[in-house]
């Protein structure tokens, strides 16, 4: 389904209003904000109305916004007004299985004093805190290095959630993204206070290298129920991921242990069954090299990480520099990636190149390909200039035809493309290309003389022709 809303955003309206030093509201700010980021991260311009409490919105329209955020405050819980909006889209969005609202915390609220509609959502905390009074400061300078700790980091959290909540509502189900980017849950546990900001910021990275990350909610607080949802989170993981510093952390109600050790106690746990079912789990533990400031208790838990065999389940356990656990841990995916890749696959494999922009309209053309009976690999789209480029380069020196996707994309880009298959052995292939073709619903006069299959008008017209393609070198 199509939304002519992609975000809105609801506040209250003293939540905007313009502060001495300020030109702009603070909700006007972050609805620029987003809006910029959007754009850099989906590669298209996407549409945000704001609605404060005081503007009407009707049923219909509540039908039209894909994703609802909510910049939560006293003012907004205590409005009747803001708390009526949130229900509507509630109501109007209940058949949806996707995570459509999203709860931004302009200022520091308990659990009690939020809307009960609001409270499991994990929230972007988008305020500063002083470490020494605890006192609440609002963000006036968006560009300090204060601001880059925390607010940019709640902003690009809360992009890349959109961004995965708008590419399912686009009519993909979570198992086709996954399958298109080749993508891994993981599991990186919920950590103390201390370790809250490398938490965001290692979760932050996985997302970007398009890893789907867990748990994308609130952990409950009693201990029974938090159980339940750490082991179902865990049951589509491959890998767990725990960061243990100086803080021991919270204590769910009924328990005695704390939410750090629960987590490491269900991973160790899972590791058995999955390794009991021949799947592949594996599990990274992190301690932190200064525990100066640890309690006794925190002591007693890192202590037992050590010796306890049960604990060490399945894990690796280091203490080491951050930055050097990073890197071990990119290894440890890559690594396990390499294996999935490497197993020998029972049909040939089509290059299906393509731009991020027409990822959506491939994917029917996915489905022809590996109901033929080859298997697909695709462009990287995640990562930085020279890992994109890596891995095309992987992919030209490995398939065995390619299909070349004209959809958005320009000639210029079409020609960069069937030149790169051109150059495919001096990238050091070392077989023969059994089959190139180019796919368009548009034209492709221009292309008569590129030496490849040209395959053009609607996707129904094209089907039979792109069967008929791929049955040519089947054989």
């Amino acid at each position: 389904m199509a939304y002519d809303i992609d975000v809105l955003i609801t506040f209250a309206e003293k939540d905007n209003e313009l502060g001495k030093k300020s030109e702009v509201g603070w909700v006007t700010q972050f609805k620029k904000f987003l809006e910029m980021m959007l754009f850099q991260v989906m590669g298209e311009q996407t549409k945000i109305v704001l609605k404060s409490e005081f503007e009407d919105f009707t049923a219909a329209g509540m039908n039209n916004a894909a994703v609802l955020v909510t910049i939560l405050t006293k003012e907004f819980a205590q409005s009747g007004r803001c708390l009526d909006t949130v229900e509507a889209f509630y109501k109007a969005t209940a058949d949806s299985k996707v995570q459509r609202v999203f709860k931004v915390l302009k200022s520091p609220l308990s659990g009690p004093e939020q809307p009960p509609r609001l409270r499991e959502l994990l929230s972007y905390d988008m305020y500063q805190l002083d470490n020494e009074t605890g006192l609440m400061k609002e963000y006036t300078d968006f560009f300090s290095q204060d601001a880059e700790k925390q607010y940019w980091m709640k902003m690009v959290d809360l992009v890349y959630d959109i961004h995965e909540a708008l590419i399912l509502l686009s009519g993909q189900t979570k198992a086709e993204v996954k399958n298109i980017y080749k993508r891994k849950t993981i599991y990186l546990a919920e950590t103390g206070h201390d370790l809250s900001t490398p938490r965001n910021i290692i979760r932050r990275e996985l997302q970007r290298h398009g890893y789907v990350v867990l748990p994308n909610q609130l952990l409950p607080p009693r201990q029974d129920d938090l159980e339940r949802v750490v082991r179902r989170d865990l049951e589509e993981c491959s890998l767990s991921v725990h960061l243990i510093g100086s803080a021991y952390g919270e204590i769910p109600e009924g328990s005695d242990r704390s939410i750090l050790d629960i987590q490491n106690k269900l991973a160790a746990e899972h590791a058995v069954i999955k390794r009991s079912r021949k799947e592949e789990f594996s599990r990274l533990i992190w301690i932190a090299p200064n525990l100066r400031n640890a309690s006794e208790k925190q002591k007693a838990f890192i202590e037992s990480l050590r010796r306890d065999i049960e604990a060490q389940e399945g894990a690796e356990i280091l203490q080491n520099p951050l930055e050097d656990f990073k890197n071990i841990m990119r290894e440890e995916l890559i690594s396990s990636q390499t294996k999935t890749e490497d197993q020998p696959s029972s049909g040939k494999t089509i290059y299906l190149v393509h731009d991020k922009v027409d990822h959506q309209q491939v994917l029917p053309l996915v489905d022809v390909i590996q109901k033929s009976g080859f298997n697909v690999v695709f462009p990287a789209f995640e990562g930085d200039l020279m890992e994109v480029r890596k891995k095309h380069i992987e992919n030209l020196r490995q398939f065995d035809g390619a299909i070349i996707f004209k959809g958005k994309v320009n000639d210029q880009w079409v020609r960069m493309k069937v030149l790169d298959l051109l150059k495919a052995p001096g990238f050091g292939r070392n077989k023969p290309i059994q089959g190139k073709a180019i796919v368009s619903e548009a034209p492709l006069d221009n292309y008569k003389n590129q030496n490849v299959t040209l395959i053009s008008g609607d996707s129904n017209k094209s089907i039979d022709s792109i069967k008929n393609f791929l049955q040519e070198f089947k054989s």
